[in-house]
């Protein structure tokens, strides 16, 4: 199925600051391309099936920016230390089991199956270092009709000998084999370079991955500037860098490649911490921040100042950040993104106002979809992504508004048990 309309009441940003609503609406999608939303069916679609979902809310296909799959199994776990003694204690220990194929299929299977009934449809993925698990990742994701740009983790330093790649050229050696392998094999499944961060690369590996990703012209995925000890150790490692985000630039891995002027897609995880030069150089570079307000919480890293990013013009999506984050819900990270600005404006800075729900939802639809391209909404030209949410569960004893129920349904974690249907690039998922 590519060709159909949804009737029921259409939800979905109008622009950052405004989400429109069609009740009893109708929403086209023709060869896979959403074709706009309307209050009365065109003419000129009046032929196609018309899927009737009544009453029930229909919202974009969500966008996470950032999840680790290979952590899936301990979500909701070791929530009470800090980032570095986290990655030693408990996400470290568990993506080593992904050497393991037997376990890479029973947790990756567990993973996929939940992405798949979730209300994100598109997802920026770090698995493990692993490249025969990552494709194994990648072949899932694939038969789930999900749409994703899935990393194989470099990490030569900063982690346990079990788990790290044992010299720079090993690690170069096993990204490019697992590039030449998945090559060409996947429609809606695409590879993203993915080094863990600066303190797991050494100098040498990010240079080597710098001329990968130019070489096979791919997205980066990472981290920057999460936590205040993090940071110190990168200070450490890179004295010569006047700030986190240089060393990804240096050697063209931070959305500009230096050889070629050319930009790429870039999602770096958090940026809480980033300063003035910093976020001068994503907002020149293209950087878009995966904003993870959950894990940020959680491990005790501090809050993005994302009212400031907005008003900027950088480019700001949402991440679950499992299993840092606690839930793969991004109505959730939708409730807390609102709920940690507020702390943000009273707390830390009183001149960064709190941002909207309809900027939170902008963030997890739109916002997040520029790294996929036009996706995130149903205006004329974008990829057809949609979710069916049934709110009748909620007893209603005040009258409300289209709007008003969506609001409701976020805050009280509707896609945790309300999804009735799941549309991805046009084909109906379930």
């Amino acid at each position: 199925m590519k060709s159909f309309v949804l009737k029921g009441n259409i939800c979905y940003s109008a622009d950052q600051k405004t989400i429109r609503t069609v009740e009893g609406g109708y929403a086209v999608c023709a060869d896979g391309m959403a074709k706009g939303v309307y209050e009365t069916l065109p003419e000129e679609y009046a032929a196609l099936p018309v899927i009737d979902h009544g009453d029930m809310l229909i919202i974009p296909g969500l966008v996470d920016l950032h999840i680790h799959a290979a952590q899936y199994a301990y979500r909701g776990t070791g929530m009470d230390m800090e980032l570095m003694e986290w990655l030693d204690v408990n996400a470290f220990p568990e993506e080593g089991k992904f050497a393991d194929m037997e376990y890479a299929e029973k947790a990756y299977s567990v993973f996929v199956k939940h992405m798949r009934e979730s209300a994100s449809t598109h997802f920026v993925v770090m698995a493990s270092r692993y490249p025969k698990s990552t494709k194994l990742l990648m072949e899932k994701m694939e038969e789930a009709g999900l749409v994703s740009l899935v990393g194989k983790v470099n990490m030569n330093r900063g982690a346990p000998d079990y788990l790290r790649e044992m010299s720079e050229e090993e690690a170069a050696e096993e990204t490019r084999r697992w590039l030449v392998e998945i090559q060409g094999k996947f429609r809606h499944t695409k590879p993203v370079l993915t080094p863990r961060f600066i303190p797991s690369c050494t100098d040498g590996l990010m240079e080597i991955l710098g001329e990968i990703r130019r070489e096979f012209d791919l997205p980066v995925h990472s981290h920057l500037s999460e936590n205040l000890g993090e940071i110190e150790f990168v200070r450490e490692l890179q004295p010569d860098s006047p700030f986190y985000g240089a060393g990804y630039d240096r050697v063209s891995l931070f959305g500009k490649d230096h050889v070629t002027g050319k930009h790429f897609p870039t999602v770096m995880g958090h940026c809480i911490w980033s300063g003035e030069e910093e976020i001068r150089m994503m907002l020149e570079n293209g950087v878009t921040v995966a904003h993870c307000p959950a894990c940020n919480m959680n491990v005790s890293s501090g809050i993005a100042p994302i009212r400031k990013y907005l008003d900027m013009g950088l480019n700001v999506g949402l991440g679950s950040d499992i299993a840092g984050g606690h839930t793969v819900s991004l109505f959730n990270a939708m409730v807390n993104a609102v709920q940690v600005s507020k702390l943000y404006w009273r707390l830390v800075d009183q001149s960064c106002a709190a941002i909207t729900f309809p900027e939170a939802f902008h963030l997890a639809t739109k916002g997040g979809g520029q790294v996929f391209g036009k996706v995130g909404s149903f205006e004329d030209g974008y990829e057809f992504s949609a979710v069916v949410l049934d709110d009748s569960s909620f007893d209603r004893t005040l009258p409300l508004t289209v709007l008003q129920r969506l609001e409701r349904a976020v805050y009280l974690s509707l896609d945790l048990y309300g999804i009735r249907a799941k549309y991805c690039c046009g084909e109906r998922l379930f």
